[in-house]
């Protein structure tokens, strides 16, 4: 099973969640942490790296003798990084999502691409967890092409837990594509149930289906529950504050180093969502 976990925000407690969960099911399983721009389980499992590699994206690079100014590659951008200034095109590259389209546009074939680093990938083992994350340079335009070289990174046979960029645009929708089910985790707060909202609209969209995780229930009110009540959606968990979770979290720890008990809740969720997800 595919198990990515996701939140409509950050702070949601998400990170914590993914590595309980991997940690849970125990041998076997795989972490991928596809939050690129902010990759933090490696703090919580503290995995043996095996390897580093670093990872290129494709950017044009335009041949000024061929082009003939004819801005097909200016209107095919849809991230404004090609501009035509008195005829001749100017490439805006940290603005590029190296989607290769000015390229195949380009009527004279007077554009190229060449690789530019854009960050690492890491992989290793945490225990019996095998572990990867990528790890992206700071200023790049878009987290999408990496997370995609995590997610290759999963071995086949066992369960996969992915951590998913928060939100809900392109990084998430990313990271989550391709999954058996997504586990939301939120907060009952106005802006928790806000975003909730949102990443519940998208994963009906991609067709993922999913359930929820309340975390710090007994801190917000109790609109989000009401409103999941009308709306339908499961909600598999409540985890109400702890002070020595949140504790236990700064010091780089998960809930199951402080409440244990949490692993054979966490064990019976990921039975529930193995019998609701088809063969």
């Amino acid at each position: 099973m595919i198990l990515s976990i996701a939140s409509g925000k950050g702070g949601t407690g998400k990170t914590s969640l993914a590595c309980a969960m991997a940690r849970a099911l125990g041998p076997g399983t795989a972490l991928l942490d596809c939050d690129v721009e902010e990759p933090n389980c490696a703090l919580f499992l503290n995995p043996d790296i095996e390897s580093e590699i670093d990872f290129c994206v494709p950017v044009p690079v335009i041949n000024p003798v061929k082009c003939q100014g004819r801005g097909r590659c200016q209107q095919v951008c849809e991230y404004n990084a090609i501009k035509l200034f008195n005829d001749k095109p100017f490439l805006f590259e940290h603005m590029c999502h190296s989607c290769g389209g000015c390229a195949l546009a380009c009527p004279e074939g007077a554009i190229t691409e060449k690789p530019r680093h854009a960050g690492k990938i890491r992989r290793g083992l945490s225990g019996d967890l095998f572990f990867a994350d990528g790890v992206m340079n700071v200023g790049e335009a878009s987290p999408v092409w990496l997370i995609k070289a995590v997610k290759k990174l999963a071995p086949s046979g066992g369960d996969v837990i992915i951590d998913c960029p928060p939100g809900t645009s392109c990084p998430m929708i990313s990271a989550v594509s391709g999954s058996d089910f997504c586990l939301l985790v939120s907060e009952p707060t106005p802006f928790g149930l806000s975003d909730l909202k949102l990443a519940v609209g998208t994963l009906e969209k991609i067709r993922v289906p999913y359930a929820l995780v309340i975390n710090r229930y007994d801190l917000g009110d109790w609109e989000m529950e009401a409103w999941c009540a009308q709306k339908g959606v499961k909600i598999l968990l409540k985890i109400p504050f702890d002070r020595e979770i949140a504790a236990a979290y700064s010091r780089g720890r998960t809930i199951l180093d402080v409440r244990p008990e949490y692993g054979q809740t966490l064990k019976k969720i990921s039975v529930v969502i193995k019998a609701g997800v088809p063969a």
